[in-house]
């Protein structure tokens, strides 16, 4: 009995079963960014897509939820769902940010926002997952948050609107893209380094397995998850 549920319990390190049904399902998801290459359409679909692109994008959406529906058991659809559908996010700020609009810095924020909810829980899934669960994607990280991020899409949206010269400064984005980049992966770095011993839940008691970690980013900051974090989100609002 004893071998049998040590063979059950998952190993660090490796993909199991939720983590290669979340991977398929956001790289099915992020499959809508090869829907200019089947229409003959210019890559920029989004910023003009017609009645053929919407009719495009529906069927996509339409197709990509039935072949979850048929391949995956309950469970493993509510995982397969929220991974694809942060997949489509990816997939169309990828569109976005082909084109040459205004909405095309939107575009990298799509594709950074989208991408970092979706890292959270693969990287969860490989490196600690006996805490793995539908909110390591940290889709419901806090009423606060999602606030902040329902704001931050008006202000752009009213910006765009009545200012359009300011959503387009290159540079800026530039560089809150690179704050992005440094920030994601600082913070997945941390997660990888302290391995079992991080969570996103904060722990109240030591557990006997807990250790400090003082090796790789530990060495050059003393909170690097947190640290990354607060330059990814700061980098998105530059964006």
């Amino acid at each position: 009995m004893m071998a049998a549920a040590a063979a059950a319990e998952p190993r660090r390190g490796r993909l199991g079963r939720e983590a290669r049904a979340s991977l398929a399902a956001f790289l099915l998801g992020a499959s809508v960014a090869a829907l200019p290459v089947a229409l003959g359409s210019p890559a920029a679909l989004l910023a003009a897509p017609g009645l053929r692109g919407r009719l495009a994008l529906a069927l996509h959406v339409a197709g990509v939820n039935a072949a979850l529906l048929l391949l995956y058991p309950r469970p493993l659809y509510k995982i397969a769902v929220r991974a694809c559908f942060l997949g489509f996010a990816f997939g169309c700020g990828l569109l976005l940010s082909a084109g040459r609009s205004a909405w095309r810095h939107f575009g990298w924020y799509m594709c950074s926002l989208s991408l970092f909810h979706y890292s959270e829980y693969l990287v969860t899934a490989i490196n600690n997952p006996r805490s793995l669960s539908l909110d390591s994607f940290l889709l419901n990280h806090s009423f606060e948050y999602n606030l902040a991020a329902l704001s931050s899409w008006v202000e752009f949206t009213l910006e765009k609107i009545l200012f359009p010269e300011l959503k387009q400064i290159t540079w800026l984005s530039t560089v809150g893209l690179l704050m992005v980049i440094f920030g994601d992966c600082l913070r997945k770095a941390a997660m990888l380094t302290a391995g079992s011993n991080f969570n996103h839940i904060v722990q109240n008691e030591k557990s006997d397995t807990h250790t400090l970690v003082t090796s790789g980013v530990y060495g050059w900051f003393r909170h690097p998850s947190y640290v990354g974090w607060f330059y990814w989100s700061i980098g998105t609002q530059v964006l």
